[in-house]
């Protein structure tokens, strides 16, 4: 390869207004369900998260993205002028035309770069990473911008006591540049894969070409999540394992050799679950979930961003990215940085 990539810099933002698991509790009791924080708790490990404010311009996805992306710039020591490539992982776009990546081209005012949205679900920052790595490892890139952002609370079924209390709203970035190829900090290898036969266990089914949207859909909530937690369960701890497996052996490394693990943050269960078919050591683990909960493509992101500013991340660790999303969609990613 005539280049190697590497990440150079991070960012994180998410919305003002936090809420807890009581506030839940409440919101779900004036609809006739039953919930405590206890129980939320011990079936996510969840104990607040964030939400956007729709009447916010500053809180509207791009808005979040374009924040993200600022502190991401600033710790990489770029410009929005030295940005040749936008990648927006999002399932939420602020509109369906034109792409959220155009609205943070606009915001951030890079005007060098060429932008696209991507929707790879829970999975799209590592998918907009591994997009990028190709583009500068091609040397058909110098500078990319990948930014994973949701607000997914936007299509929340606050009555649905197995899904409203999984999402926030968030969004992360981070600045992949071209490094020498035979540097050892750089991204080692990336593995993703899709399976659409198992679209029906996490999806919305209205609000596409498909399924337009009309009173009566609405009234059906056909345009909110729709989940089998059961089902989504078994696939991730499963995909999740099998693509951490995967990702080590690709770079003949063993647990070992990996400082950080950061897995999508969906449920502490299914992260629990994984690390022990794994026998990876929770210590090595990075989670916010707990603060923030399911942000989707933003989830990976915003807890690498935090683990780097607060110093836990350093030179020379080797770090594994582990995901799966609504598609479904799961891959892997490793790098040392």
């Amino acid at each position: 390869m005539a280049y190697a990539a590497r990440i150079t810099g991070t960012g994180s933002a998410f919305p003002e207004r936090v809420v807890t698991n009581e506030d839940i509790v409440t919101q779900l009791a004036g609809f006739g369900v039953e919930t405590t924080d206890q129980w939320i708790q011990e079936r996510t490990g969840i104990r607040e998260r964030r939400i956007a404010d729709e009447n916010n311009p500053a809180e509207y996805n791009s808005a979040l993205g374009t924040a993200a992306a600022r502190k991401a710039l600033d710790m990489a020591g770029k410009t929005p002028a030295d940005i040749d490539q936008i990648i927006y992982a999002t399932c939420t776009p602020d509109t369906k035309l034109p792409s959220s990546a155009c609205w943070l081209q606009q915001e951030l005012g890079a005007a060098n770069a060429w932008a696209t949205d991507i929707n790879a679900a829970c999975s799209g920052f590592v998918y907009g990473v591994t997009i990028a790595d190709q583009f500068i490892r091609s040397g058909q890139t110098k500078t990319a911008l990948v930014v994973g952002a949701e607000v997914l609370t936007s299509i929340n079924n606050w009555e649905d006591r197995s899904v409203c209390i999984l999402f926030g709203d968030g969004a992360g970035a981070a600045i992949i540049e071209q490094e020498d190829p035979d540097s050892t900090h750089r991204i080692l290898s990336s593995h993703l894969k899709s399976d659409g036969s198992l679209w029906e266990i996490l999806h919305v089914p209205g609000g596409g070409s498909r399924m337009g949207m009309t009173p009566q859909r609405l009234i059906e909530k056909l345009h909110l999540v729709q989940m089998n937690g059961k089902e989504v369960f078994k696939a991730a701890v499963r995909t999740l394992t099998d693509f951490a497996a995967l990702a080590l052996e690709a770079n003949s490394m063993s647990l070992d050799d990996l400082d950080w693990f950061i897995p999508h943050q969906a449920n502490y269960r299914i992260i629990e679950a994984v690390a022990k078919r794994l026998s990876l050591p929770v210590e090595k683990i990075i989670i916010n979930l707990d603060r923030f909960g399911n942000t989707s493509s933003a989830t990976v992101p915003t807890a690498l961003d935090e683990a780097v500013r607060a110093g836990k991340i350093k030179s020379g660790h080797t770090i594994l990215f582990d995901v799966f999303g609504a598609g479904l969609t799961y891959g892997s990613l490793m790098l040392r940085w």
